[in-house]
């Protein structure tokens, strides 16, 4: 594919997506730079089940008086209402509609304008029926919960042929104790759904509900935490740092904890007590400093520091190996979507992590430019990063085409950049 035919808008994006879709049904490996490697991976699954091209999502053998029950006692219907203040409320004439599920995909709840959740029930989006990937293939909240991360599928990316009119984003929910998956919450629906701002926003919900599962959190059964990931997790990208560990409660972190948590991440050879200090402030931090700062980092989290170099035991995953992950993966709306604002990468003024944020927010805006993808283009001009880059707002400008009408508005941000910065 020629690199101007690759530049193209949405439409033609979604032009050669469904292409790449029809190739794959006949059988014909469709080009790498025709489908993202996400949906094409999740393709491949989804056949590999049996799965014709027009799958339909079921309730399986679960009764009405059996899903009433089951659904009432859920975990995420004590926060049900939390999310319909965060996100319905906003959204409720936007034409979409909002989807709790489980952790096997099945629809807890589906909320929405009745218009929507109508033209919904014609996929069988409805309250009780599974959307795992293994049951109708290719969706957002399937695969969110397939991948244990954020998902936006767009249009064509769908494998079932009837949802292909559909876009969708979702993110996974955890239980704050385990850090299990309990569920997912999705927004499904047109345009809004296919945003680049609508997985930032499902993400953002996602952190508030956890938090607040974790405000009641109780220590889980033996039986239960035999189930539990074997990783830990730190997330610094939205709202408070939080550090989950196996078996153990979600813990708000400081500032401080999260950048030492955060440095030795990034570094798992270890890092000694002057290259720490170094990395945490440009000032004078004294090693005594440091060493106080683990040791009380240390009754925070658990022994899972060790020492002479400083590093992490066990395993562990942050959302920001995650951004670094898709951007290696050429998933750069979700790289966008989830490194959002920043976080702690923004706040923070330690040398290392300035350099963190730097590395990585040049990394997503050279592999935005060499992707040569105008919707990952246009999430970053309308990211925070991309907001000022006048680069990045010229490109758009060329690669819409005339009547687009996006090319106006680009125009114009290029011409109120440079009267502002004179570039």
């Amino acid at each position: 594919m020629r690199p101007e035919d690759a530049m193209s808008d949405g439409k033609s994006t979604a032009t050669r997506v469904r292409r790449a879709y029809e190739q794959f049904l006949s059988g014909v490996t469709p080009p790498d730079n025709a489908v993202r490697s996400l949906v094409r991976e999740s393709w491949v699954r989804s056949r590999s089940q049996g799965l014709d091209e027009a799958p339909e999502a079921t309730a399986g053998d679960m009764s009405d008086a059996d899903f009433s029950e089951y659904r009432a006692a859920h975990r995420l219907a004590r926060v049900r209402p939390l999310i319909t203040s965060l996100m319905l409320d906003d959204i409720a004439d936007a034409g979409v509609v909002v989807a709790l599920t489980d952790r096997r995909g099945r629809l807890l709840w589906v909320d929405g304008d009745r218009s929507t959740r109508g033209k919904a029930a014609a996929i069988n989006f409805v309250e009780g029926t599974v959307w795992s990937e293994d049951r109708v293939g290719t969706n957002a909240p399937g695969l969110a919960l397939s991948l244990n991360r954020g998902v936006q599928i767009l249009g064509p990316e769908h494998y079932a042929s009837p949802v292909q009119n559909w876009n969708c984003a979702a993110a996974p929910v955890h239980d704050p104790v385990s850090g299990e998956v309990i569920g997912a919450i999705d927004v499904t629906g047109g345009d809004a759904a296919a945003a680049p701002f609508a997985l930032a926003a499902v993400r953002s919900v996602v952190a508030a509900v956890e938090r607040e599962l974790a405000s009641g959190a109780v220590d889980l059964s033996p039986e239960a935490m035999l189930t539990a990931s074997s990783q830990s997790h730190l997330t610094v990208l939205s709202g408070e740092p939080v550090w989950r560990a196996p078996g153990r409660p979600a813990k708000l972190l400081s500032p401080r904890h999260a950048e030492i948590l955060l440095l030795l991440h990034m570094n798992p050879d270890g890092l000694s007590t002057d290259r720490l200090a170094d990395l945490l402030s440009d000032g004078d931090l004294g090693s005594v400093t440091v060493r106080a700062e683990i040791s009380r980092l240390r009754r925070e989290v658990g022994d899972v520091l060790a020492s002479r170099p400083y590093r992490l035991t066990g395993e562990v995953t942050s959302d920001v190996s995650e951004v670094r992950d898709a951007i290696l993966a050429g998933e750069l709306r979700a790289a966008i979507a989830a490194l959002g604002r920043g976080g702690l990468l923004a706040d923070s003024l330690s040398p290392g992590l300035t350099d963190l944020f730097d590395e990585i927010r040049e990394d997503l805006r050279s592999a935005v430019f060499g992707s040569r993808d105008v919707v990952a283009l246009q999430a970053w001009t309308h990211s925070p990063h991309g907001h000022d880059d006048f680069q990045a707002w010229t490109a758009l400008q060329r690669a819409l085409p005339q009547g687009h009408p996006d090319a106006a508005i680009a125009a114009g941000r290029v011409r109120l950049i440079h009267r502002r910065f004179g570039v």
